[in-house]
């Protein structure tokens, strides 16, 4: 078994202003409920058998391979589990990534990856992966009775609801990043930006957020989908954070992140589990890579969705009116700031106009979304006057009712005097 050497691994400014820049794309809800984790560096899970005998490996020198690092090419099953103590999103994604409704309006499509991929935020779901090189990804969600891939080849990019035959297609513009997240590794999967669905891409946003206030050791040996692996396990040094810890199993071979484990402070069940439960590192056939839609298949074109939407006036964000400005950066992100350091960071956002929430009364919310906002929500007060906490057991956020955001993996009593502070 390794030994428990330990390192301190300083993320410098670079990851402070990541998490400054990405932090304005999330600020409501749904964000706190899943996709603000990755946002601000965190992450997950699975559980391994076995404790097999392998050389002594520092800390650093264990880093020094996950970096290193050069795999571009496998296949395999994941396995990720979610629980962040909130109701499941799958009824509810399509509403928040489309601007209310479930698929139902005219720029919307079942296989849209910005509305599916978001059901990876709760519940169990099993991926099927592969990828060959930065530019040829394949990720498929497998239910009992349907699957929904989404393709990576080049330029191209598909994605496919086999239960409501529906396709999605998208040219993607070589310059930009919707479809390219954490394309340096070669085995990350197209996902969108700020949706990670391998262990390697977890554990890549984890690291990045590591420094002074961060232990990091080896804490054993384990063995994950058949392969050797060191265990990297990262805890913060503060206190008040969500965070109680976060275990990598690191393939000893490769250097490949095979499994990714976030315990919260709180004790209980980890909040995340992602690992593979079947991995291989050969070349995948290249017919992995290939997609024409089936007969009868319903195509949307990604240009026209999202120039429907905008005629439609649900181009954004959606239900949170004025928040557009921030999802799409620019002049939003300058009205954001980080209160505090390490895990104890607090992005702190002020929206567009100065407006608190949307509610029902003012007919700016549908119903089913109204209800969920209801049931993670909190009223709170203090010298800087109202505003509504929402929980999870990972990401907290306050939002004042005078508009602005408090935003961190901390507890809300955090959130309180942090807004306190600034007021």
């Amino acid at each position: 078994m390794a030994p428990n050497d330990s390192v301190e691994s300083n993320g410098g400014t670079r990851g402070t202003a990541v998490g400054r820049r990405k932090a304005a794309r999330y600020i409501v809800p749904v964000a706190v409920a899943g996709v603000a984790a990755a946002t601000i560096g965190l992450v997950p899970a699975l559980a391994s058998t076995g404790d097999p005998d392998l050389p002594k490996i520092t800390a650093q020198q264990l880093i020094e391979k996950i970096a290193a690092s050069d795999t571009q090419q496998l296949s395999g099953t994941v396995k990720i589990s979610t629980d962040l103590g909130i109701p499941s999103l799958g009824g509810l994604a399509g509403s928040f990534a489309q601007g209310g409704g479930s698929g139902g309006g005219k720029g919307d499509s079942s296989a849209d990856p910005k509305s599916r991929m978001t059901e990876l935020a709760s519940g169990t779901h099993t991926l099927r992966v592969a990828a060959d090189g930065p530019d040829k990804q394949r990720v498929s969600i497998l239910d009992s009775a349907a699957e929904y891939s989404l393709i990576h080849n080049g330029d191209q990019v598909w994605a496919y609801d086999s239960k409501s035959n529906e396709a999605y297609h998208a040219t993607e513009k070589r310059a930009g990043t919707e479809h390219r997240a954490g394309q340096k590794s070669g085995h990350s999967t197209p996902a969108p930006d700020g949706v990670p669905t391998t262990p390697k891409a977890l554990a890549e946003q984890v690291l990045k957020a590591a420094g002074p206030t961060t232990s990091v050791t080896v804490d054993g040996t384990a063995q994950v989908a058949g392969r050797d692996a060191y265990k990297l396990l990262i805890k913060p040094r503060q206190s008040g954070s969500t965070i109680g810890s976060v275990t990598v199993a690191v393939d000893a071979k490769s250097g490949v992140p095979l499994k990714f484990t976030l315990l919260p402070s709180s004790g209980g069940k980890a909040v995340v589990d992602a690992g593979f439960t079947k991995v291989d590192f050969a070349k995948p056939a290249a017919s992995s890579f290939t997609f024409t839609p089936p007969k009868g298949a319903k195509v949307t074109e990604a240009d026209d969705a999202k120039a429907q939407r905008k005629a439609d006036g649900a181009e954004g964000l959606g239900i949170f009116p004025g928040a557009e400005g921030l999802g799409a950066g620019g002049s939003g992100a300058q009205d954001t700031k980080v209160i505090g350091e390490g895990w104890n960071a607090i992005a702190e956002i002020r929206t567009p106009g100065g407006t608190g929430l949307p509610s029902k009364a003012s007919g700016d919310v549908p119903a089913e979304a109204q209800q969920f906002l209801d049931s993670l929500g909190d009223k709170v007060s203090g010298s800087f006057g109202s505003g509504t906490v929402f929980k999870t057991r990972l990401v907290n956020a306050l939002v004042t009712d005078n508009g602005k955001v408090y935003v961190g993996a901390v507890t809300p009593d955090a959130l309180v005097k942090a807004a306190n502070g600034a007021s």
